[in-house]
């Protein structure tokens, strides 16, 4: 559920956000055009890339390239909510910002190599000071200004490029209006242990339900369910001998929240139970 929903426009652009929702709060947030700054305020959030899967925590952030992500909101154990700041860039705005100034990831020049479609950013203390200033103008839209507006924005990218993530940020701003292209397989190979529901992962291949499983058939000759769940298990038969970890934890790890469930499916396919499996496997 939304909670609260307000928003900062320049140039005629979504350029500031700040959203607070109750979790389960899921949501698919695709970037053609466009690169974003996300920070969370409260609670946490669960990023998805075609390719990534990163974790945010209170006062954390991640920047995004353009590309097709989804939204997870996590509550906060007191509250139960979840806050997201959220700092939009577009291309045209970014242009008329530095006018003759352009910074040199706007620059055209040969490509600049990158490995990843987002980059997480820890907490340091002049991002949190620069959130809690654009929380102040949320509470007071009637100050905002275009000229206010132009400086916040640069000062946010001065921020970032001089963070203690700062290489793989200048990584990302480098290619921040390059899309990235990913394989069907290869979005799912990436997301085989993530937290991600079968929906979830059609969503990020910007395909229909019905569409994902008919792709997902012609490549890996099986159903989506069965296969992450046959690689959930063979990853977990390989945890139960090289780990310590307890039967519950190695399940969980593996994306199996039922223990009854993980169990007789591990049963099915090894003719014994995880315990009796390690047991055995210890022995030879």
């Amino acid at each position: 559920m939304i909670i609260e929903h307000r928003t900062i426009n320049l140039f005629g652009k979504k350029v500031f956000e700040k959203a607070v929702v109750t979790p389960p709060f899921k949501n698919l947030n695709p970037l053609p055009n466009e690169a974003c700054f996300l920070y969370v305020l409260e609670g946490g959030n669960n990023s998805y890339s075609e390719e990534e899967h990163i974790v945010l925590h209170q006062d954390e952030a991640v920047l995004m390239k353009c590309g097709n992500y989804m939204y997870d909101g996590i509550a906060d154990n007191t509250t139960g909510r979840c806050g997201i700041i959220a700092i939009h860039f577009h291309p045209e705005v970014l242009e008329k910002i530095y006018k003759k100034e352009i910074p040199a990831f706007l620059k055209k020049k040969e490509p600049f190599p990158f490995r990843a479609n987002m980059v997480a950013v820890k907490s340091e203390i002049l991002i949190n000071k620069y959130i809690e200033s654009l929380l102040f103008y949320f509470e007071n839209p009637s100050l905002v200004n275009e000229e206010l507006l132009i400086l916040k924005f640069k000062e946010i990218i001065l921020l970032l490029l001089n963070t203690n993530d700062a290489s793989a940020i200048i990584e990302i701003m480098h290619n921040l209006f390059s899309p990235k292209s990913f394989s069907l397989k290869q979005m799912v190979e990436a997301h085989i242990f993530s937290p991600i529901t079968i929906p979830d992962l059609a969503q990020l291949t910007n395909n229909s339900l019905s569409s994902f499983k008919r792709e997902f058939k012609k490549i890996y000759h099986d159903s989506p369910a069965n296969y992450l769940k046959i690689r959930r298990l063979e990853k977990a038969a390989e945890l139960l001998i090289v780990s310590n970890e307890s039967v519950s934890s190695i399940a969980y790890d593996c994306q199996f929240n039922d223990i009854a469930h993980f169990s007789n499916s591990f049963k099915t396919k090894y003719d014994c139970s995880p315990t009796q499996y390690r047991l055995d496997q210890s022995h030879k």
